[in-house]
């Protein structure tokens, strides 16, 4: 049986920092989302940022600039190729690993790239964020991931994060026997709503051509054509 979101691609970042084939809870937490997609026809690909030899830095091919080797132009691709990017990874210090830290930066390093309508790059595509952990910092960690991704240029679906985390402090992680995490109700909800959001509003994106160029076009602004902007100073010419 044929599905409406056939035809759509979905990129997981994982952010541990546990290499391949370590077991990761943040993976156990995405395979509940990426399992729900993959049975609704959408094309998941699921990658651990450490298990790649990803440069630090703010360009797009770390190569040309010191780096003896670059993985991120060749994941870059697969970034471009996605209609749903989903950043997951797990709480250290209450906050991203330093592994998420890295991949939003190298996102951000070709956020200037524009699409062939002339926008950025990112325009029409929806993001969203899973988090695990055994310290509070859920909603910090998310508000970081997901203001990134909209200001890249990512559109955001309504409930478009879900996390698990349990005791504070030394305790059982989400996979662990007796941790409750694959079971919890309110992640479980939080993940399922997140998932067919990110499916819905990345559909309705690409049936309709994406996010109207009008107005947001930066070829358009440099040559001096303003649209509809409305200077909040009358007074200034």
């Amino acid at each position: 049986m044929s599905s409406r979101f056939e035809g759509l691609r979905a990129l997981f970042f994982n952010g541990t920092l546990k290499r391949s084939p370590e077991p990761s809870n943040t993976e156990g937490l995405i395979r509940v989302s990426a399992d729900l997609m993959a049975r609704e026809g959408v094309e998941v690909e699921v990658i651990r940022t450490i298990d790649h030899d990803i440069a630090v830095g703010v360009y797009p091919d770390m190569t040309e600039h010191g780096w003896a080797s670059d993985e991120w132009p060749a994941l870059y691709e697969k970034v471009l190729a996605a209609d749903i990017l989903v950043l997951c990874g797990p709480i250290w210090l209450g906050d991203n690993s330093s592994e998420t830290k890295k991949l939003i930066e190298r996102l951000y390093a070709c956020s200037h790239l524009l699409n062939d309508a002339g926008q950025y790059a990112y325009y029409g595509r929806v993001g969203g964020c899973l988090i695990t952990g055994n310290e509070d910092g859920v909603k910090h960690c998310a508000m970081n991931v997901l203001y990134s991704l909209q200001h890249l240029g990512y559109t955001i679906p309504p409930q478009a994060d879900a996390g698990w985390i349990g005791a504070i402090g030394p305790g059982p992680s989400y996979l662990d026997a007796g941790s409750g995490g694959p079971d919890n109700d309110f992640t479980n909800r939080n993940t399922t709503f997140m998932t067919w959001n990110l499916m819905h509003l990345a559909s309705m994106l690409k049936a309709h051509g994406g996010i109207p160029a009008h107005g947001n076009q930066r070829a358009a602004w440099d040559r001096g054509e303003r649209f509809d902007f409305i200077n909040p100073n009358p007074g200034y010419r």
